[in-house]
């Protein structure tokens, strides 16, 4: 029985991430303003940039719902420290690693949920400190999947290299953008499937005018396994959800609950998922 483990948020950006995570605190449509200047409505439009120049911790925790032939849950806890460094006057590279703290049901006769690690995701995206003179901010660059699993139950038992890619535009209260990664098998172990995987993640967010620091957001993770048979290629998930920014003393936070259920998933994939998400923001 093939079993597959999506360690990526996504967004991760997620993406988003993945994936729309909190990298800046105080933008306008660039992005990149200093922090300190902003009140919790520019926060909250910084805090959709996926590849601004701040460090941050996201905490993204995701249950799935009647996941394998017991249609038991599933639960990863993504841990996702970004660290940006500033190359020059012009460029920034925002590193972004994704460690997956599982809880997986059993999927044969015999098998005990297991517990542990997933593989670890760090995504490294080369981005211009200004947008384009269309307001566009961008970052690309590779993403690398380790083989770090500390059970042959919670990860491909195999390592992957591919490139990424994210692109957005702020405009007036909303945020668009999308986040497009593509892993491929560079080797491990031989018994187990071959790599082949692509994220997509589009993110649309709304930020409340008259309710600073509140927004909707709808960012779903749709992936496609490509070595995987006709009918079990496609993960597409569709909902949404809202985020609230809120201070911890002087350390702003981002907030968010959302849900999404699956309209085409593989066989024993989860029907719908609910993402749980607390992102501390380190401004300079």
């Amino acid at each position: 029985m093939k079993l597959v483990i999506h360690t990526a948020t996504l967004v991760a950006l997620n993406l988003p991430l993945l994936l729309a995570s909190p990298l800046s605190l105080s933008a306008p449509a660039d992005g990149h303003v200093d922090p300190g200047e902003g009140g919790l409505e520019e926060i909250a439009k910084s805090a959709q940039n996926p590849v601004a120049a701040m460090i941050s911790l996201p905490l993204q925790n995701n249950t799935n719902f009647n996941v394998g032939p017991e249609e038991e849950t599933q639960n990863i806890l993504n841990i996702q420290p970004v660290i940006p460094f500033s190359l020059n006057e012009n460029w920034n590279l925002i590193t972004r690693t994704i460690i997956p703290v599982i809880s997986q049901p059993k999927f044969a006769p015999g098998q005990d949920r297991e517990n542990g690690i997933g593989d670890v995701q760090f995504s490294a995206f080369l981005s211009p400190v200004q947008p384009t003179s269309g307001g566009w901010i961008w970052g690309a660059g590779p993403i690398a999947q380790l083989d770090t699993s500390t059970d042959d139950r919670l990860g491909a038992q195999r390592w992957g290299l591919g490139p990424s890619v994210v692109v957005l535009r702020p405009t007036g209260a909303w945020v668009l953008g999308a986040l497009i990664n593509n892993v491929f098998d560079v080797g491990g172990d031989d018994d187990r499937d071959d790599i082949n995987q692509m994220l997509i993640q589009p993110f649309v967010n709304y930020n409340f005018p008259d309710k600073p620091g509140r927004y909707l957001t709808f960012a779903p993770i749709i992936t496609a396994n490509w070595e995987a048979d006709s009918g079990d290629t496609w993960t597409v998930p569709l909902g949404g959800g809202i985020g609230q920014i809120i201070k911890w003393g002087k350390t702003p936070v981002n907030l968010q609950a959302s849900a999404y259920y699956n309209v085409e998933s593989p066989e024993n994939g989860a029907d719908w998922q609910m993402r749980l998400q607390v992102q501390f923001l380190f401004p300079k």
